[in-house]
């Protein structure tokens, strides 16, 4: 099978846990801003997308160049060996970006490399008429940074956060695949207490789950390149998917729960988690965070709180952070794992973290603060 040059995207401050997934696939990786570039044949590329928790989409690299001018643009696009990615009934749509470069006018950037791939293929496949474009998709992008050019193929088709399991979401929803971030963060183990004290539409406990089972969250969705016979052998996704599930621990016992003061919410997660067919692996209940007391040892809290953007409701979750504080700060052996958008949050919540880690929720830049907990072995 022809090796490819690939990159994983991923959101600003995780691209370091996605590396670590591929190094634990054993792929030699190279971590940059918002990317990690790695090399694989196209079994790779459906491994990747299957099992990749914290990634945004797997991308196939068609060619790298600078180019100043919609001329060098033109031609240096045309030079690159179109037809050993696409068919001839290939659609593919070009989307674009452009950030500190000469090609500024991204609309104008993608009609550029729209034609000279068309005319591209028409010259090595003797295509006289206009292309039919009636095959499957093959999602292109032309990203342009300092006027460096990066042709891309998507294999992955709608963002890997989605899942397929979330069936209605909440207001503030976290991407699944910053949720597994937090969950691997964490360092939990599965034979350990799990709780997500605000848990809204449960994507927090749900991919502790999956992570927990070994499942691979890509497994009960479709990727755009599943649709390409010409690079993907018949048979193959096939065989991946049911190596995957073969992985899978289903026999393992898990304690996760995942509280939350609307019964609204507890509903949709309730659902999310059917969708997602752990039902016996989760637990939610309706439950204020100030409610909520234990007697195991050794768990991690994984949490999400709202962040208080509007004016209005920062007295409040300021509030809740006191709470939090309060129950938590006695709990010794337990690991907490708290992010929020106020920079603040340590001293409402009244002690310092252990450690803080810069991560972005969408546009938005949040706080991971940690605190590190001291495990105690219970008396038998």
């Amino acid at each position: 099978m022809k090796n490819f040059n690939l990159i994983a995207t991923a959101a600003s401050g995780i691209e370091s846990l996605v590396g670590k997934e591929l190094r634990q696939m054993g792929y030699q990786t190279q971590v940059e801003n918002g990317r990690v570039r790695f090399q694989g044949d196209i079994k790779a590329v459906l491994k990747t997308n299957l099992w990749l928790r914290t990634a945004d989409r797997v991308k196939i690299v068609v060619g790298e160049f600078d180019a100043r001018t919609f001329d060098e643009l033109f031609n240096q696009t045309y030079q690159l060996p179109w037809d050993e990615f696409l068919p001839i009934d290939a659609c593919f749509p070009v989307e674009g970006k452009s950030h500190r470069s000469q090609l500024h006018n991204v609309p104008s950037v993608q009609s550029i490399v729209k034609k000279a791939i068309v005319r591209s293929l028409s010259d090595r496949y003797h295509r006289r008429t206009r292309l039919p474009e009636s095959g499957a998709t093959y999602p292109l992008e032309v990203a342009i940074v300092k006027d460096h050019v990066i042709l891309t193929l998507d294999t992955s088709g709608s963002s890997l956060f989605k899942r397929g399991y979330r069936q209605e979401k909440g207001g503030a929803p976290l991407k699944e695949n910053m949720a597994a971030a937090l969950v691997m963060l964490a360092h939990w183990f599965p034979d350990n207490p799990f709780v997500d004290p605000v848990c809204g539409s449960g994507t927090i406990p749900i991919e502790a789950a999956l992570l927990g089972h070994n499942i691979a969250p890509g497994i009960n969705r479709h990727f755009a390149c599943e649709d390409w016979n010409n690079l993907v052998p018949a048979g193959l996704s096939d065989q991946l998917r049911d190596e995957a599930d073969a992985a899978a621990n289903y026999d393992i016992h898990l304690d996760i729960q995942g509280y939350d003061i609307d019964q609204n919410m507890i509903k949709i997660a309730q659902n999310n988690c059917r969708a997602a067919g752990l039902t016996h692996d989760v637990h939610f209940k309706q439950l204020a965070v100030k409610d909520w007391h234990t007697g195991q040892l050794n768990g991690v809290i994984v949490a999400n709180p709202p962040y208080g953007e509007r004016l209005g409701d920062r007295d409040s979750v300021r509030h809740l952070y006191r709470q939090m504080g309060e129950l938590y700060r006695p709990m010794t052996t337990w690991s907490k794992y708290i992010l929020t958008a106020d920079l603040e949050f340590e001293k409402f919540y009244g002690q310092k973290a252990t450690k803080r880690r810069k991560l972005y929720n969408g546009a938005l830049r949040t706080d991971l603060f940690q605190f590190w907990g001291h495990k105690k072995r219970s008396a038998k």
